[in-house]
């Protein structure tokens, strides 16, 4: 890819004077010396010649804020949809445009469009009275997920690049907010107005990681009684506690209904999607688009199942029983696992026919589409002619939850193997924890 080889990409000459000799410089400045921004800036990829061609570019009149969004997706995926659109559920897709800059976890920091026009990357929001806050603010996307550590070398690009950007607008260390902070969502079950708590998004920014003081103890919409508080959200950056998110460190989040477990919290703006599908305790299956008139929403029992991106086939829903999990464009390793997703006892196979722990992932950018995992799962177990699979998993041998990876690369369940007697030299066994004594 083509990389920049000056300044002019990203500020005028009359900012890049001032900003060398350090007369207007913000917090990240005394971390970093000139030569480490100078660097920073020669090595920006310039990607603006992947934009889509149906984008509509628009000058921002203003400038007040700089967002910070976590992308939910790897490296390629984020810089494909940033700059090409999305793809929505219903059909529906965007023209791109979705943010000025895509930083890497490797730090690689890549130019998606020009900070001078408007870029769609906050959707429906509002900080200070003002709405569509995309008209007023730079978008920056961190690839990575929101319950998950960034990395240092993201936070080093982020802090040298949000240091620019504020001298260019002459913005505080308050004009830099997260998505979850700004995003807002209309009336629903849950909420009788409107409220924030519609994004998650980047929850997890550590700012005095990225060079930042703190942002303002309040948040000035719910003050004024323009929306109402998200509790959860209100905590993390309101509250006495570090306004960063802690990633969980032992189990998956789960996807029961619960007194505190609301449809909401679990499947956010999906809770009433066609696809969204709801198995009630009693084993019967409904879409979340038919739960108002089913039930309704305050009335799903306690332990009803939510899943996520089921398949609609003659206009009903088809529950994957399989274990076996695959990532696409939509679902991520985090859409699938939530914090397991870099578990031990999360594990993926590859397309290559390798296979990893969620903790052993070398490189999360390019964990490939087409990728399947299980989730919750201990070995593998190696079949030999000493060591059967009825040796290894006793009567669950043909279980739909004991999983096999049979070589050069095919992951099958249990009951859908006809012949043990002829599995492939190097067959694995993979059992659910539960399973194992």
């Amino acid at each position: 890819m083509k990389q920049n080889t000056g300044y002019a990409w990203l500020i005028p000459v009359w900012a890049l004077v001032i900003f060398v000799t350090g007369l207007f410089v913000t917090g990240a400045c005394s971390a970093y010396s000139r030569s480490d921004y100078q660097q920073f800036q020669n090595a920006i990829i310039d990607h603006r010649n992947r934009l889509n061609k149906k984008f509509k570019k628009i000058r921002r009149t203003e400038t007040r804020y700089i967002i910070v969004h976590t992308s939910e997706l790897g490296l390629s995926t984020t810089l494909r949809v940033v700059s090409k659109g999305k793809q929505f559920k219903s059909g529906h897709r965007t023209p791109g445009g979705h943010a000025h800059y895509v930083i890497a976890r490797s730090g690689h920091t890549y130019r998606i469009m020009d900070k001078q026009y408007r870029a769609d990357h906050a959707g429906l929001s509002m900080w200070q009275g003002k709405q569509d806050v995309s008209s007023v603010s730079i978008g920056i996307e961190l690839v990575g997920y929101h319950s998950a550590p960034l990395t240092e070398q993201q936070y080093r690009s982020a802090a040298m690049l949000i240091d620019i950007l504020q001298s260019v607008y002459h913005l505080d260390d308050t004009a830099v907010l997260t998505h979850s902070q700004i995003a807002f969502g209309r009336p629903n079950p849950w909420f009788p107005k409107d409220h924030r708590g519609r994004k998650r998004c980047a929850k997890n920014f550590d700012r005095s990681r990225a060079g930042l003081g703190p942002t303002l103890d309040f948040d000035p919409d719910v003050r004024t009684e323009r929306l109402l508080p998200d509790p959860y959200l209100a905590k993390l950056f309101y509250g006495k506690q570090p306004a960063v998110a802690k990633v969980a460190a032992t189990a998956p989040v789960s996807n029961l209904i619960s007194k505190n477990n609301s449809a909401w919290s679990i499947a956010g703006e999906d809770y009433d999607s066609r696809t969204t599908a709801y198995v009630l305790p009693n084993g019967r299956i409904l879409a979340g688009n038919q739960i108002k008139d089913t039930i309704g929403w305050h009335l799903l029992p306690v332990n009803t199942k939510v899943l996520l991106d089921q398949k609609i086939e003659k206009d009903h829903i088809q529950i994957s029983q399989t274990p076996v999990k695959v990532i696409t464009d939509r679902m991520t390793a985090w859409s699938h696992a939530g914090p397991a997703y870099r578990f031990d006892s999360t594990i993926y196979f590859l397309p290559s026919g390798m296979i990893y722990s969620g903790s052993r992932i070398p490189d999360w950018d390019d964990l490939p589409q087409k990728t399947q995992l299980i989730i919750g799962y201990q070995g593998p177990f190696l079949i030999t002619d000493a060591m059967t699979a009825y040796g290894i998993a006793g009567q669950k041998y043909k279980d739909p939850d004991t999983v096999y990876f049979l070589p050069p690369g095919h992951v099958k369940t249990g009951n859908t193997i006809t012949d043990f007697s002829n599995l492939p030299e190097g067959t694995r066994v993979y059992l659910p924890l539960d399973d194992i004594g």
